[in-house]
């Protein structure tokens, strides 16, 4: 989720004006120095305000593209539709997201057949993740939603839609009683956490990495991690190639030495004749 981009440079600049007043102050500089820093000081400030300035254009720039993008999104969704298993295959495959998915979870993603990520208009109130799925044996929503946006104090909040859990089907039961164990420790919570209990879990929305990893990396390119096993497999292929070439220069080496040594021993063997 962006943040306020010119009040937090505007923060940050008389943040960096103020560090500079207290070392001028703590340290006694010759008067062409002391000038010097000032000008310095100026300079910096005319760069924090183009800064700012550039913050603003570019936040214009990617609402203009957002909207151009969106048509391309819904064309890469309907295609994704014909692939059965596509988002839980990229699931599996991203490093970070199936470090989190339990094998009774896979099962229910399986039936998670679109997914869509939507940033609001303005780009710096937040953004939303949303889950379909088709009928499945674990719960009767039809989708999910987890929304992340600023709250009236500037801070990061996030909801989550209540999960209707069908009956002997609730997944993160299980977790509960795992995070119980935890004695409390939020670090061990979230060591322990599954696909859904991350879902579910709105207590620190700002540190939420799973659902940025969504948003930034896996949602603007998910046929990377779907075709990950190929991708390796051939860069794999590719390596065995190269050893294979090696060992042939290899014995390429050895039979020219090898060739060297019996025609000096020829030459050796001709000149005791003589």
């Amino acid at each position: 989720m962006s943040e306020n981009g010119s009040g937090e440079a505007g923060a940050a600049t008389t943040s960096k004006k103020a560090k500079l007043d207290e070392s001028v102050e703590e340290r006694e500089f010759d008067e062409e120095t002391q000038k010097a820093l000032e000008e310095i000081d100026g300079c910096q400030n005319e760069i924090d305000a183009m800064n700012e300035k550039a913050s603003e254009e570019i936040l214009k720039v990617e609402q203009k593209y957002n909207l151009l993008r969106r048509p391309f999104f819904e064309k890469r969704n309907s295609i994704i539709g014909r692939i059965p298993k596509f988002w839980l295959t990229a699931f599996i495959n991203h490093p970070q997201i199936s470090s989190i998915i339990e094998e009774d979870e896979e099962d229910a993603l399986q039936y998670l057949d679109r997914l869509e990520v939507e940033e609001f208009e303005d780009i710096k109130s937040g953004y939303k993740i949303q889950f379909h799925f088709s009928a499945n044996p674990y719960f009767s929503n039809t989708s999910l939603c987890k929304e992340f946006q600023l709250g009236s104090g500037g801070d990061p909040t996030s909801t989550s839609t209540e999960i209707q859990w069908k009956e002997g089907y609730n997944l993160t039961e299980k977790a509960a009683q795992r995070a119980a164990l935890a004695k409390g420790s939020r670090k061990r919570q979230l060591e322990n956490r599954t696909f859904f209990t991350w879902f579910c879990d709105n207590m620190d929305p700002q540190q939420d990495d799973v659902a940025e990893v969504i948003k930034d990396d896996l949602w603007p390119n998910p046929l990377q991690y779907f075709l990950v096993p190929d991708i390796e497999l051939e860069n794999g292929g590719e390596e065995e190639e190269l050893e294979e070439e090696e060992e042939v220069d290899d014995n390429v080496v050895v039979t020219e030495e090898e060739e060297e040594g019996e025609e000096e021993e020829d030459g050796e063997d001709e000149g005791e004749d003589k």
